[in-house]
């Protein structure tokens, strides 16, 4: 187990429910939170849900669109996604992989989801950028399934580290500057996972599948496609009821500053949304190119 020993366990703060959504061109997909949580859960802005099994929920997918001042951190379960961009990256995100994708001053691309025997899902993370990074030079981590370390996180806990670390073991995604944790957990019934997690940090839980309860007092049993979001504390404690659980695990550093957003744009000030607004459509908003 991951534990520190007199630490003092994360209680369960609030629950959010997803809710279903239309994004992009027509896909559907669940929300877990959004802008209406703002700052709630500082320094994450957004987590989208987008697995199905129905193709005409995905296949319009997400057209050529605008990023400024955010990170976007789509990983997939299944399917894949195909993706390019104003710079000239271009790629595919595999079931299991990640891209982790700093937009910086900004970039405009797109990412068209693709199924598999019709099966199609993953999640979509949007992390905000403090002031001094709004304005830096976009960049791509691009992490295939082989490089996500899958570690032992206790007795019956399977962990996918993504970014953060886990019994010493470290994610590939790292040098990012909201210091996140982002776990994929997996628990075999009534097993149980204990994580530190710097206090003051923000984190939360989206359950995937099964039931588990999300502090050390036990408390209610948590569905899946609900967010749990936690309270202060050094550590969380989880268990699974009696089915396996899933759930993804992700932690941050505030960044307390104020929220200016417009779709996919995310700034400070009121003001400098209205100049992305406008260079993107005078045809300068791009300020790093390859």
């Amino acid at each position: 187990m991951d534990t520190q020993g007199s630490s003092a366990t994360r209680k369960v703060d609030e629950i959010f429910p997803s809710r279903e959504t239309i994004e992009g061109a027509g896909v559907h997909l669940r929300r877990a939170f959004g802008n209406h949580q703002v700052p709630r859960l500082d320094p994450f802005l957004l987590l989208d849900d987008f697995r199905s099994e129905n193709p005409a929920d995905y296949v319009a997918g997400f057209p050529w669109h605008p990023h400024r001042g955010i990170e976007t951190v789509t990983y997939m379960l299944d399917g894949f996604v195909e993706h390019e961009d104003s710079i000239g990256n271009r790629g595919v995100i595999g079931a299991g992989d990640v891209q982790w994708m700093t937009s910086g001053s900004g970039i405009i691309h797109q990412e068209m989801p693709r199924g598999m025997d019709d099966r199609m899902g993953g999640f979509q993370l949007w992390v905000n950028l403090p002031s001094s990074h709004k304005m830096m030079d976009p960049r791509y981590q691009e992490v295939k399934r082989a490089r996500i370390p899958e570690v032992q996180g206790g007795k019956g806990a399977r962990v996918r580290v993504i970014s953060g670390e886990v019994n010493g073991v470290r994610g590939p995604v790292q040098d990012i500057v909201v210091e996140p944790g982002y776990f994929d957990v997996q628990l075999s019934p009534h097993a149980t996972f204990e994580h530190s997690i710097p206090r003051e940090h923000t984190s939360f839980a989206y359950v995937l599948q099964g039931k588990g309860r999300f502090d050390e007092e036990g408390g209610e049993l948590i569905d899946p496609g609900n967010l749990v979001v936690f309270g202060d504390g050094d550590r969380v404690r989880i268990q699974a009821h009696n089915a396996p659980l899933r759930f993804l695990l992700v932690s941050g550093k505030p960044i307390r500053e104020p929220v200016a957003w417009w779709g996919p744009i995310v700034m400070n000030t009121r003001r400098e949304l209205e100049v992305a607004i406008e260079e993107f459509q005078e045809g300068t908003f791009i300020k790093h190119r390859t």
